[in-house]
């Protein structure tokens, strides 16, 4: 793991019980969780299963949950959940947010930030390997009106942070 990928366990313990919830953090250390999708069910049905788990956190649990489900329907198991691990990803981008160039004071983290950059992670593993994020954005686009949620952010805001999202997990 290099530098810029370290997580600050502390940072995620201190996360939104939904937060936590969402990306299966550890409630008592904040470790990454392992993925009970990933390890449990393999094979057909994954993608289902994870967007069926992934609904009780509402439409983003729904994205994280579908896209690690979608992976371990291949039949990789766990393996294949922790390649797109929504725990890692969402310490990375909290730490990282206000650094990037389209960052402005007031939009908070959890309410504008990381449904726009779940979009993107959450999104990638649903296209081939070669693909490119121009290519599909309009399907991009379509899933950040279903998450977005209270998100202040319009599309033409949102896509930076998911195009970076994407490239990341590419």
């Amino acid at each position: 793991m290099s530098n810029h990928d370290a997580i600050d366990r502390s940072e995620v313990k201190h996360m939104s019980k939904e937060t936590k919830e969402d990306l299966n953090a550890d409630i008592i250390t904040g470790e990454p969780g392992s993925h009970p999708v990933g390890t449990g069910i393999g094979g057909v049905g994954g993608a289902a299963a994870g967007a069926a788990i992934g609904t009780m956190a509402g439409p983003l649990g729904t994205l994280i949950g579908g896209a690690i489900g979608a992976i371990v329907g291949g039949g990789a198991g766990h393996a294949a959940a922790e390649a797109i691990d929504p725990t890692h990803e969402e310490a990375y981008w909290r730490a990282e947010y206000a650094n990037a160039d389209y960052f402005k004071e007031g939009y908070d983290f959890d309410r504008d930030m990381h449904p726009a950059y779940a979009v993107g992670y959450a999104n990638r593993a649903r296209y081939p390997v070669d693909a490119r994020f121009e290519d599909h954005e309009a399907d991009l686009e379509r899933s950040w009106h279903e998450v977005k949620g209270e998100s202040r952010l319009e599309w033409n805001e949102a896509r930076k942070a998911s195009r970076d999202a994407w490239h990341r997990v590419s």
